[in-house]
């Protein structure tokens, strides 16, 4: 399945929407965005994974590069996920206590727009 990636505003942050499937074959092009993005100067950035049917270790390899890139800009990086099987690959690696991760789009820009 391939990856595709869309890219908004809401309320001063950019949210990346991600659909399709993160693995060694697409998370180049995501990572792409992700440098793109703060290459822009954009450091509030939203990622909304809830249309994303499978993310592997590099997918979260790639998040996590994502998250640091933007902090060296004191910015931030949030997720959007409600589904159990990819919170379950965050709570196996412990990622979640390095991630914030929001159960909906408007929770998240909320708390982007409270840093």
């Amino acid at each position: 399945m391939d990856l595709v990636l869309d890219v908004t505003e809401s309320d001063g942050a950019t949210v990346l929407t991600v659909r399709g499937e993160v693995d060694v074959y697409t998370a180049p092009k995501l990572r792409e965005k992700l440098v793109e993005l703060v290459a822009q100067g954009r450091y509030t950035i939203v990622v909304d994974l809830e249309a994303v049917d499978f993310l592997d270790s590099t997918g979260l390899g790639v998040l996590v590069g994502g998250l640091k890139r933007v902090r060296s800009h004191d910015g931030e990086l949030i997720l959007v996920c409600t589904h159990q099987r990819i919170l379950k690959v965050f709570e196996i690696t412990g990622l979640t206590k390095v991630f914030t991760i929001h159960d909906s789009l408007g929770a998240a820009v909320d708390t982007s727009r409270a840093s």
